[in-house]
């Protein structure tokens, strides 16, 4: 299968939206931080990453990365601003100043439910709108369909 960063952007925002309204805050997070990375990085290609057009996956290795990883400083949402920096429309794109993701890593799909509760799902909730306003407005602008 081919990867799809925008059709998955919507997907998981949803799906987490649902989980949220259950709460279901375990997997309501998780799917947040994935929305947000699969946002930025159909944002990052209309700014200028490469993909591979066999598979759709980006071509440059630091850009296979999840929205935070392990605190690293190379992860989905430094790499966005990288991108956008060097696109003539980087002022109407830019994210909050403060990185929402911070305290969430891929590997806590694997953590009790009970490390979990609203406050931490709706702070990754807030960051996952924010790359989906930016989502949105590209669609509007035609930078992608």
């Amino acid at each position: 299968m081919n990867t799809d960063f925008l059709d998955a952007h919507f997907r998981h925002l949803e799906d987490a939206g649902r989980l949220f309204g259950s709460s279901r805050w375990a997997n309501a997070d998780h799917l947040y931080g994935l929305a947000a990375e699969c946002g930025l990085k159909r944002l990052m290609m209309a700014f200028g990453m490469s993909v591979d057009p066999s598979t759709g996956t980006p071509s440059n290795s630091q850009d296979r990365v999840h929205v935070m990883e392990n605190k690293k400083s190379n992860n989905t949402w430094d790499r966005y601003d990288a991108y956008r920096m060097g696109h003539y429309l980087a002022s109407r794109y830019a994210l909050p100043a403060t990185n929402p993701f911070t305290d969430w890593d891929i590997s806590q799909r694997y953590a009790h439910q009970s490390h979990f509760d609203q406050t931490r799902a709706h702070s990754h909730r807030q960051g996952a709108i924010a790359v989906h306003t930016l989502v949105k407005k590209a669609m509007q602008e035609g930078l992608f369909g």
